[in-house]
């Protein structure tokens, strides 16, 4: 393969940035342009220690006084040769570190094509390798702690047993009919009723993750309701903490929802404020109002606003009717800095209640543990939450399979259906680790990633 390379880092002034190469090759480059301070070559130093020396642009000049260290194949994260340039963190000497690189001989890396290159060598498997850009887009720790799980290969040793269970099956049954002679017993009814029930138990358990990976990943949709004034905007802005959405005393300031994300209670909420609720002759608080209610429709976690200072109204009790339309609700009674008028047994609410005030950022910390409560409560260790869709569709189509097969020989069926059942899903458990996987959908995964990784 080529010698790849890349810059790894953010492509901003930092204290320190990273030069990447990888390949067959790669060390007598780097010996072109980089010459350790006690002499000597660089492809020669020991591996996995860091080294002084000077960094040169094309023409051999000094660019930089950095550290260097190299990872010999097949022990590194590519499975072949790396190593790395540890500068001062300019874009510009960055950016001539790789120009010199290229002059030497090395080419740009694409997309996720070093975690490409360790997949190929078997340095990780595609859950593992999916799980690095997870990691890298983590928004809660939640989430990085499911993705370091997935690196860790979690998933990939739930996934194991099921398929090599699956495969004793076949080879078991391979093994009888391609040699009569030789007197193998076969697998008794029983023993393959009981191995497919277990398959079947545990990709039930993976898929009934997939829920809470969607919330680990993408976050919660979060609509924020209530009527006009009421401190929607207040919240929005205390939640993300700074002045996202302009806050007046001008009753329909908020026309349109105004979308932002949020971490609360560890739980990363995708909030939408919406426009007061409330019957209004103007046409853009109108549309306002209907995309509201949208909104809501749509919100796994509604957000009512309520006015604590001011007796309950039409409005709010039209704000609570939209609210129920989501998943979940969570009511604040809001303006608790100011004395409390409102009597809310109107509403009849069977959810929990919090007294904040959204100006003076006082009673959100009981929103966070409401918030955990609902949704970062105990679920699977972590690695074995499915956040990925695409594993996913391949663990259903593997547990329709085993299905049939488990249905199959219940109902009396040859051995050679209960089969085709079971190697159709092993393909799909294939599909999962990355055993079988086809060129064009290898690509699309790993565009997801960024350069250098």
């Amino acid at each position: 393969m080529d010698v790849i390379a890349a810059i790894s880092t953010a492509p901003v002034l930092s204290a320190i940035g990273i030069v990447r190469v990888s390949g067959e090759g790669c060390f007598s480059i780097c010996d072109k342009i980089f010459q350790p301070a006690g002499g000597g070559l660089f492809s020669a130093v020991r591996p996995r220690e860091m080294v002084l020396g000077r960094l040169s642009d094309r023409e051999g000049k000094a660019i930089d006084s950095c550290l260097a260290v190299r990872f010999p194949g097949p022990g590194s994260y590519t499975g072949e040769d790396c190593a790395e340039f540890h500068c001062h963190g300019s874009p510009v000497v960055l950016g001539e570190a790789l120009r010199a690189l290229f002059a030497a001989g090395a080419r740009q890396a694409g997309r996720g094509e070093f975690t490409r290159r360790a997949f190929l060598n078997g340095r990780m498997d595609l859950t593992q390798a999916e799980a690095v850009i997870d990691l890298i887009e983590a928004e809660t720790a939640q989430a990085a702690r499911n993705a370091v799980g997935q690196l860790g290969g979690a998933l990939r040793r739930r996934v194991e047993p099921v398929y090599d269970s699956l495969l004793n099956i076949a080879s078991q049954f391979y093994a009888v009919v391609d040699y009569p002679d030789e007197d193998i017993e076969e697998l008794s009814r029983e023993e393959t009723l009981r191995t497919l029930s277990e398959a079947e138990r545990t990709l039930d358990a993976l898929l009934s993750t997939a829920g809470r990976g969607q919330v680990l990943r993408r976050g919660v949709p979060t609509a924020i309701l209530g009527r006009p004034n009421a401190g929607k905007s207040s919240l929005l802005n205390a939640l993300v903490g700074y002045d996202r959405a302009i806050v007046t005393a001008v009753a329909g300031t908020t026309r349109d929802t105004v979308e932002e994300k949020a971490v609360v209670g560890g739980v990363l909420l995708r909030l939408a404020d919406t426009a007061g609720i409330r019957d209004t002759g103007d046409e853009v608080e109108r549309l306002g109002v209907e995309r509201s209610r949208r909104a809501a429709a749509e919100a796994e976690l509604a957000l009512l606003v309520l006015d604590g200072s001011r007796p309950l109204a039409d409005e709010d009790m039209a704000a609570a009717e939209t609210a129920r339309l989501a998943a979940h609700m969570i009511v604040l009674r809001n303006k608790s800095d100011l004395p409390q008028t409102a009597d809310l047994s109107a509403l009849e609410l069977s959810v929990p209640v919090l007294s904040v005030s959204a100006r003076e950022g006082t009673g959100l910390s009981a929103l966070e543990d409401a918030v955990a409560e609902l949704f970062a409560g105990d679920g699977p260790p972590s690695g074995e939450v499915l956040t990925n869709e695409r594993q996913a569709e391949a663990l259903r189509q593997a547990r329709e399979a085993i299905r049939g097969a488990r249905e199959a020989l219940a109902g009396g069926l040859t051995p050679d259906a209960v089969l085709s059942d079971a190697e159709r899903a092993m393909s799909a458990l294939g599909e999962v680790t990355g055993q079988k996987l086809r060129e064009d959908l290898t690509a699309r995964i790993f565009e997801r990633f960024c350069v250098g990784k």
